[in-house]
């Protein structure tokens, strides 16, 4: 059986788009036929579309027809154009619900004294400052070779280190992002123990961060108390073993499926992305959502030009403003650098067959899938609400992914189409690609190969049913080929906001 030349994001979709060449007179979806080729990544109507009327893709108008288009068109600048009043097509496609046996499902993960579930059970040493990062990872070093092996129910130590903490201004944004990221990794579910390391005189002082938790779970020093660096190790492994003891009596037990938090990521994108991976993650978020889990999408700058379809998926009007200053802070943020958000699709995307920003920008939001807007949130802001969520981030990859983290995400998804290799202790990191070359060429790093469903071997709303599986198991202790690599102690990067000084 040949492999389908084009594929409908959604029934409710006027174009198809092709995933092979598509020769005139070629059969589309609903019966109609090709009049001229279409390239790979481009846009065919499925039926007459009339000047002015909304050109439909994922289930979103992604702009206007600026004349008649017949079925079996090509679709594209020469007769579809943006509209700047961010064209609404009336209520929002509701997703598809979760079954019964969804909502009853359960994962196996570690029931925290404060009633929180974890997926994964770390010990963390955080550093406050660049300047104890050096003694941070050698604390985890020593603590994975010499602690570890004795203690059969801990996945590991990892040092959480970063670049920031001193050189900068004690108030404003920049020190509220990084105190706000800090917490929210202190007090991460995943971590069953944390030790923090500061060098004692810098700004981001240990003291900002209290005595939260009791007994073992949390303990601070600094450096320069200690007596320098190697007496700060020792001193460590003293504190970690005695954490350690704690923390490995922590066992598996059946937890509600309803308390996974998976963060959205994709990055490496290809013009597939948005018509394979992105859309079956989509799927997956719409069964978690529906049976009381949560997922976190993020990165404000690459979903500018759709924000108003998320904005009519909010469950009420104060959600909705909240994303509406999001984006007017972003507008005046990226002005003050002399740029801009309106980035217009280029000739290069332009050649694989994207159009409009709106239609880039929907790639990229397809990953939350049709779910209500329950909540907007700050960055690295602590999650609470259920259902799909908004975590204001900028979109590089790292930065974004290390905010939902420290916002409760226990689990990361993450979509690619050039390659992105990645991971985010404590957090696992499943990786989806949107073409299966790159996951024969690179199967080593990638979970599922999203590019069966351009293939035709499996549809949208099947491989979301697998992704959900895929995100069950790992909640459960199923190891992700990017934990398997190792990877995860360098991909924490706090967003850096304000002046050095």
């Amino acid at each position: 059986m040949s492999a389908p030349s084009s594929i409908l994001l959604s029934p409710e979709d006027n174009v198809a788009v092709a995933t092979f060449p598509i020769e005139a007179g070629q059969p589309l979806p609903g019966g109609a036929t090709a009049k001229v080729r279409i390239e790979p990544g481009h846009k065919v109507a499925v039926q007459a579309i009339g000047s002015g009327e909304p050109v439909i893709k994922y289930a979103q108008a992604i702009g206007r027809a600026t004349s008649d288009i017949g079925a079996g068109d090509h679709v594209h600048s020469h007769n579809l154009a943006f509209d700047q009043d961010r064209l609404a097509i009336g209520a929002a496609v509701a997703p598809e619900s979760a079954s019964a046996a969804d909502k009853a499902r359960t994962f196996l993960g570690y029931r925290r004294a404060d009633g929180r579930a974890a997926t994964r059970n770390y010990i963390g040493i955080v550093a406050s400052v660049n300047c104890s990062t050096t003694v941070c990872r050698a604390i985890a070093d020593e603590a994975n070779r010499r602690i570890l092996p004795r203690y059969e129910g801990i996945d590991g130590f990892v040092p959480i280190v970063h670049d920031q903490g001193c050189g900068m201004s004690s108030t404003g944004d920049g020190m509220k992002n990084l105190h706000r990221t800090l917490a929210g990794y202190a007090r991460h579910v995943n971590f069953g123990g944390v030790l923090m390391v500061g060098l004692g005189c810098e700004v981001n002082q240990l003291t900002l961060y209290g005595q939260s938790g009791s007994g073992a779970e949390k303990r601070h020093f600094n450096i320069q108390e200690a007596g320098g660096s190697r007496r700060s190790v020792e001193r460590a492994l003293g504190v970690l073993d005695e954490i350690a003891q704690e923390v490995a009596t922590a066992r598996r037990v059946p937890i509600p499926v309803s308390e996974i938090i998976v963060g959205l990521q994709c990055g490496g994108s290809d013009g597939l992305s948005g018509v394979t991976a992105n859309p079956a993650l989509g799927a997956a978020v719409d069964i978690l959502a529906g049976a009381g889990g949560t997922a976190i999408l993020s990165e404000t700058s690459e979903i500018y030009g759709a924000e108003h379809l998320l904005r009519s998926r909010a469950v009420n009007e104060d959600v909705a403003a909240k994303l509406d200053g999001l984006i007017s802070w972003w507008e005046n943020y990226v002005a003050l650098h002399g740029a801009s958000l309106d980035n217009n699709p280029s000739p290069g995307n332009k050649r694989g067959g994207l159009t409009t920003i709106l239609e880039k920008s929907l790639g990229a939001v397809a990953k939350g899938g049709r779910s209500p807007l329950t909540a907007v949130y700050n960055y690295a802001e602590r999650v609470t609400e259920h259902g799909l969520v908004f975590m204001d981030t900028p979109g590089y990859d790292p930065v974004s992914a290390t905010g939902q983290v420290a916002g409760g995400a226990n689990v990361i998804a993450f979509t690619t189409g050039r390659g992105s290799c990645f991971g985010c202790r404590p957090a696992p990191s499943i990786k989806l690609t949107s073409n299966t070359p790159l996951y024969r060429a690179m199967e080593e790093d990638m979970d599922i190969d999203c590019g069966v469903i351009a293939s035709g071997e499996a549809t949208i709303a099947g491989l979301g049913r697998e992704i959900f599986d895929l995100i069950i198991d790992t909640a459960s202790g199923r190891k992700t080929k990017s934990e398997l690599f190792g990877y995860g102690d360098n991909e924490f990067v706090p967003w850096h906001l304000g002046a050095t000084l």
